[in-house]
């Protein structure tokens, strides 16, 4: 559902939350867990605030101007599992990654 929706940046931020509206009109709670560039491109990696949640969005950032964003969903397979590996790297000393993914 989420993964190949834009949406809208003008969010609500509450330390690590994030608000999202899809393009529906759904506002949607996400943990903010890390920016990551890849390839001259930026993502922000997030996890949908609901409990025992552990799947991991990853959406591409896409300046409209200084101040708005658009986050856009990715469908290549490649460009999510180097960004998710980039991720895991850093992350790897504060959460239990299993090898699914």
């Amino acid at each position: 559902m989420l993964n190949n929706e834009d949406f809208a940046s003008d969010v609500q931020e509450e330390a690590n939350i994030i608000v999202l509206t899809d393009d529906e009109g759904n506002d949607v709670e996400f943990e903010f867990l890390d920016t990551v560039e890849y390839e001259g491109n930026e993502y922000i990696v997030l996890m949908e605030n609901v409990e025992d949640t552990e799947e991991v969005i990853i959406l591409k950032i896409e300046n409209l101007d200084d101040e708005n964003e658009n986050y856009v969903g990715v469908d290549d397979e490649e460009t999510l599992n180097a960004v998710f590996k980039i991720f895991k790297e850093r992350f790897k000393d504060e959460f239990n990654f299993t090898d699914e993914a």
